[in-house]
């Protein structure tokens, strides 16, 4: 159904091409589609699709697309040109709380069972859900979905859920954990999680909603706001949004061109900084060579000067200070006068005529008188 739906888009000129990836170029057991289509005559979007093979009614899937320039609300939506728009098709529907885009969902009557769709609306991190209370039971034309009134580019991003009359007090007790509540009569857009920065409940809910098939004008404007603030990804969308842009087969001559001549330009690039570098390190290399050289011949003729063996720390101020004293004790010991001989201890050699001192015994010394 998906093929034959992509080819007729593309004989009728809705789509420039579209291309299913070969099994061994897509993940196990999905099938992967690319599309290429331009929305406002010149700005080109491409989307990819992934779903699971063989997948029937109500089967997920995952979408991406990526325009030339910011996405635009009045563009179509990717998911519109992708899939048919059959009323009772399976895919029409988000995967956190199973409810379909564009038509109503009456929130369950039971209470467990509302504050598990509403516990995982709030959950959700992407599609926008909408909760509007009926103050009374509506006519036919006010039984209609409210989203048909969005802008093309949140068609497939938004899901309305229903409150009857009865159930206000029921609703506000299952969001009371986030601290917001529907108005009696009005509609509320649930902030999801995280919320987006710059959110209150405040801002982003209705007092009245007039379901008789009216415009809600001021629904529309807090939904369009809302779908504005900054929002991050939901899991796994970054890696899927990777592979949209580097494993994108759909390229026209031109483009394929100007790809192959970028990649040339990125080649010579790193080849010109490849060169650089190996001269830069050649260079570096010969100075360290010339130093070396340089060292080796200085150090035959350094002189080499004694050095403290290496660990042994110069003496201390206490080491100094013993040294010091010893040096002054032995300069003491070397200054003093050695004590001096008695007279009668002292006897005067008696010489010959020759100079020399005669061979007897010096005589007996002399008594002192």
């Amino acid at each position: 159904m998906l093929r034959k739906h992509l080819q007729r888009l593309k004989d009728d000129g809705a789509v420039q091409d579209f291309l299913e990836l070969p099994e061994d170029e897509s993940p196990a057991g999905q099938r992967v589609f690319e599309a290429r289509w331009q929305v406002a005559d010149t700005v080109t979007v491409r989307a990819r699709l992934t779903v699971a093979m063989g997948a029937g009614h109500g089967q997920e899937w995952q979408l991406l697309a990526e325009a030339e320039r910011p996405w635009d609300l009045g563009w179509p939506s990717p998911a519109g040109v992708f899939w048919p728009g059959e009323p009772d098709g399976g895919w029409a529907h988000e995967s956190v709380t199973g409810q379909r885009f564009l038509q109503v969902n009456a929130l369950p009557k039971d209470d467990k069972a509302m504050r598990r769709v509403l516990r995982e609306a709030l959950r959700d991190s992407w599609t926008i859900h909408v909760v509007v209370h009926e103050a009374m039971t509506p006519d036919e034309r006010g039984r209609g979905p409210l989203t048909r009134f969005l802008p093309p580019g949140l068609h497939h991003r938004v899901v309305e859920h229903r409150a009857a009359p009865q159930q206000l007090r029921a609703l506000n007790y299952a969001l009371r954990d986030a601290g917001v509540e529907v108005p009696r009569g009005g509609a509320l857009v649930l902030p999801g999680t995280p919320a987006p920065d710059g959110f209150t409940a405040a801002d982003f809910s209705v007092r009245s909603v007039f379901l008789d098939g009216s415009e809600p004008v001021e629904l529309v404007s807090a939904v369009t706001r809302f779908a504005a603030l900054p929002r991050p990804l939901p899991d796994g969308a970054a890696e899927q949004l990777g592979a949209l842009r580097e494993e994108w087969h759909l390229y026209t001559l031109q483009e394929e061109l100007e790809r192959q001549r970028a990649l040339v330009a990125m080649y010579a690039e790193a080849l010109e900084a490849m060169t650089r570098s190996r001269d830069l390190y050649r260079e570096a290399a010969e100075r360290a060579h010339e130093a070396l050289a340089a060292y080796r011949e200085n150090a035959g003729t350094t002189t080499v000067v004694d050095q403290p063996a290496p660990g042994r720390p110069a003496g201390g101020p206490l080491q100094q200070l013993t040294r010091t004293f010893e040096r002054l004790r032995i300069s003491g010991r070397a200054s003093r006068p050695a004590p001096a001989l008695e007279p009668a201890a002292v006897a005067e050699p008696v010489l010959d005529s020759s100079g020399s001192r005669p061979a007897q015994e010096p005589s007996e010394p002399v008594p002192p008188k």
